[in-house]
C-alpha cells in the first residue's frame, strides 16, 4: 500500500516588514536621543584668526562662555550681566575647584573690553580658562 505524501506549499519568501518595523523603530530612537545643536555653540559669533593654535581635537568639557559682537555674556544659550557671570562661575568653582574651565569664545567684533572683563573675573577666582580663535582658511575653532 503506497502512502501519498502530500507536498506543503513553502513559503516563497521572507517576509521583512517586521525588520522593517524594528529599523524604523531604532532610527527614531536614535533621531530622538540624539542633541543636533550645542546649546553653548548656537550663538553665531564670527571667531578672530589665529596662525599659532593648535587645533581642538575633542569635545570640550567646560564651560563655554560667548561674547557677542555688542559685548552681550551668553552661557548655556542666555544672556548675563558680568557680575552675574561672576557669581555663576564662582558657584561652579565651588562644586569643583580643580576640574572647572571656562573656554571664551569672543566675536571678533566685541569690544575688547568685554573679552578683558571675563578674563579678569576667571583670574580672580583662579579658573583655567582659554580662548578660542579660528586659523586662516580653517573653519574648525582652536584653542589657545
Amino acid at each position: 500500500m503506497s502512502v501519498k505524501l502530500r507536498k506543503s506549499v513553502a513559503e516563497q519568501g521572507m517576509n521583512i516588514m517586521p525588520l522593517v518595523d524594528v529599523v524604523f523603530l531604532l532610527l527614531v530612537f536614535f533621531l530622538v536621543a540624539s542633541q543636533f545643536i550645542d546649546d553653548e555653540r548656537s550663538l553665531d559669533i564670527q571667531l578672530p584668526k589665529a596662525t599659532e593654535v593648535m587645533p581642538l581635537l575633542s569635545e570640550p568639557h567646560e564651560i563655554v562662555l560667548n561674547v557677542s559682537a555688542r559685548g552681550e555674556y551668553f552661557l548655556a544659550g542666555h544672556a548675563y550681566l558680568l557680575p552675574d557671570v561672576e557669581k555663576i562661575l564662582q558657584a561652579t568653582w565651588n562644586r569643583n575647584p580643580t576640574g572647572t574651565s571656562v573656554i571664551v569664545r569672543g566675536d571678533k567684533r566685541a569690544p575688547f573690553g568685554a573679552v578683558v572683563a571675563v578674563v579678569n573675573v576667571c583670574k580672580k577666582l583662579n579658573l583655567k580658562f582659554s580662548t578660542v580663535t579660528k586659523e586662516d582658511g580653517d573653519s574648525e575653532p582652536a584653542t589657545n
